[in-house]
């Protein structure tokens, strides 16, 4: 298992530099933790959100899926592991920020716009097609602005996924009494791979503009 090991040689730096560094941190969060934020990403290689955002450990409470996608309120009986991050995000930690990052050159989203991976078994995208089944309504109004399936088509794909899940995220019932009250607040942005950019979306105006 040769990247075994180079991810143990990652770690015992980590040991020696950073965890020395922080070790105060390290002791408090032993305790337990109380991030402030929550952040709902894709989980593609490229866009740690740690990273980006230049965060201390225990900072945000994370959860990452194909497209950073957040479902709609539901109560059947599943495996509703972001549904279960959220609950306990926004109930237990009581986060009072809650941030969607959507991000460019998205596979997910692709799939979604192209339909790649419809009809296929299990094993063969069956289980990607059905989880950014949920965009399907802004796909199709995607495809109606953009029939060519241009660059520009992939980016507004890649935004309405964050729409989404902002709407989604507002249909558990928690999210939308805390928002109300003023005791939690959405936001949505798109991190730009090819430029380094993060774009934050003004739900008033309805566009994404550069942080």
């Amino acid at each position: 298992m040769p990247y075994l090991k180079q991810l143990i040689d990652g770690y015992r730096r980590f040991r020696e530099n950073d965890w020395a560094r922080e070790r105060e941190r390290w002791a408090e969060l032993s305790e337990g933790q109380s991030p402030r934020v929550m952040v709902i990403a894709c989980s593609d290689s490229r866009v740690d959100p740690s990273q980006i955002f230049d965060v201390r450990p225990g900072e945000i409470f994370v959860v990452r899926n194909v497209a950073a996608l957040a479902p709609p309120y539901e109560t059947s009986r599943g495996y509703h592991g972001v549904s279960a991050a959220l609950e306990f995000a926004v109930t237990q930690l009581k986060v009072s920020e809650i941030l969607v990052m959507g991000h460019g050159l998205c596979g997910g989203c692709a799939a979604a716009l192209t339909g790649q991976f419809d009809d296929t078994a299990p094993g063969e995208g069956h289980f990607i097609a059905d989880w950014v089944g949920m965009l399907s309504a802004a796909r199709d109004e995607v495809r109606s602005r953009h029939p060519d399936l241009g660059d520009d088509a992939f980016l507004e794909m890649e935004r309405q996924a964050v729409r989404v899940s902002l709407a989604n995220l507002r249909t558990f019932p928690w999210v939308a009494e805390r928002e109300a009250a003023g005791d939690l607040k959405l936001h949505g942005v798109h991190f730009s791979i090819a430029e380094g950019v993060l774009y934050v979306l003004d739900e008033a105006e309805g566009d994404f503009r550069p942080a």
